[in-house]
C-alpha cells in the first residue's frame, strides 16, 4: 500500500485512460468493524457496500476480503476516514493508523492507494440520520447502518472535494 496526498491521489486517477480508471473504496475504521462505501465508476457517487468484522488477530482475514473487493470493483484506492483533532492525535486517529501499517504489513494490497480524509462528526451525522429508524432496528443492524453510511460520508466529501478543486 502506498500513502498519497488526497489531490494528488485524485489527480493520478484522472489522468488515467478512461478504461483503466479505478473506483474508490471509503473506510469507516472502529474498534469492531470497519464500514466500507464505494464510488461508482466515474468516481461521482459514494455508496454503502459492507461492514468488516474487526478482531485482534483477523488482520489477514480483513486484508483478504479487502484484497477480494479491490479485484471485484477495479479499486484503485482507499480513503481512510482520520478522527483528527487540530491539536493534538487522538487514540481513535492512533487506531486508524496502526490499522493502515497492519494491513500494509500483509503484502496483500500492494499496488493500493491510500489517503487519509477528516472525518469529524460523520458518525455523529449518521446517528442523527437513523435515529427514526432505531426502534425498527436491532443493534447490530444500526450499527453496521451506523458504520456503512459514515464511510458513505467520508468517501463522498473527499469525491465532492477533489471534483472541486480539480474544476478550479
Amino acid at each position: 500500500m502506498k500513502y498519497m496526498k488526497p489531490l494528488n491521489m485524485f489527480h493520478d486517477i484522472l489522468k488515467s485512460k478512461v478504461l483503466e480508471r479505478g473506483r474508490l473504496l471509503g473506510l469507516d475504521v472502529g474498534d469492531r468493524y470497519v464500514g466500507l462505501a464505494v464510488s461508482d465508476s466515474k468516481n461521482k457517487i459514494a455508496s454503502p457496500l459492507c461492514v468488516l468484522v474487526r478482531k485482534k488477530g483477523n488482520i489477514d482475514l480483513v486484508a483478504g476480503d479487502l484484497q477480494s473487493l479491490v479485484s471485484e470493483f477495479n479499486l484503485k484506492g482507499f480513503i481512510v476516514g482520520y478522527p483528527s483533532n487540530r491539536q493534538q492525535n487522538t487514540p481513535d486517529a492512533m487506531q486508524v493508523k496502526l490499522f493502515i501499517e497492519e494491513l500494509s504489513k500483509t503484502g496483500k494490497l500492494e499496488g493500493v492507494e491510500y489517503t487519509y480524509w477528516e472525518e469529524c462528526f460523520t458518525s455523529k451525522n449518521v446517528e442523527l440520520f437513523l435515529k427514526p429508524l432505531k426502534k425498527t432496528l436491532t443493534q447490530y443492524e444500526a450499527k453496521t447502518f451506523l458504520d456503512k453510511f459514515a464511510a458513505v460520508g467520508i468517501l463522498q466529501e473527499y469525491l465532492d472535494k477533489v471534483k472541486l478543486e480539480a474544476n478550479k
